[in-house]
């Protein structure tokens, strides 16, 4: 029964690692773009199971010696150097994860992980619509719909088609102008 149970947390935090990282812009952008080469998704799947495996093998890892892991992991598969400081908020995430999988707490690391694919999803709505403006910045009114159209889409769940999880009632409202601020990543490739 106990090694269930433990199996059975085991695959709920490497569940919750893979929400994270999918969530995280960097990581997307690059795969998005190719900075992987051909096999720039393979890797990203890879990479869930290389982060899993760190944590397993050193049990007492510092937030800086997992944020030069991801970094470094980064740098050599993606040929990527992280520069929107997202780096210590994804390795703090993964390192409370793995706290509460030391600990057992199971409920924790489930809701860690619903939490973050609900906030992917406002993400998501977000970068499309900030990507929409860069296209049609001639055109002030619908840059201004379209603003409108993202908030609805990550508030209300109307206007989303099904995708993405509904956020709770308790879940912020996002602000007009937050959306264009917080929409961008910066992601540069090495040289």
């Amino acid at each position: 029964m106990m090694a269930g149970a433990a199996e059975d947390s085991r695959a709920l935090f490497g569940v919750a690692v893979r929400a994270a990282l999918e969530a995280w812009p960097a990581l997307q952008i690059a795969v998005e773009n190719g900075f992987g080469g051909v096999h720039s998704q393979e890797k990203a799947e890879w990479l869930g199971g290389a982060v899993e495996e760190y944590f397993f093998r050193n049990a007492d890892l510092e937030l800086d010696e997992v944020e030069d892991f991801l970094g470094e992991l980064m740098t050599n598969e993606f040929d990527t150097v992280v520069e929107d400081g997202s780096l210590p908020q994804v390795s703090q995430q993964l390192q409370t994860m793995f706290h509460h999988f030391q600990r057992g707490d199971r409920a924790a690391l489930k809701e860690m992980a619903s939490l973050i694919t609900q906030r992917k999803c406002k993400v998501t709505a977000t970068a499309l619509t900030t990507a929409r403006e860069t296209d049609e910045d001639d055109d002030a009114n619908s840059v201004e719909e379209m603003e409108v159209k993202g908030v609805a889409a990550t508030n209300d769940g109307a206007a989303t088609d099904g995708v993405c999880p509904q956020p709770g009632p308790d879940s912020q409202t996002i602000k007009e102008e937050e959306i264009v601020e917080d929409g961008w990543t910066i992601v540069r490739r090495r040289k």
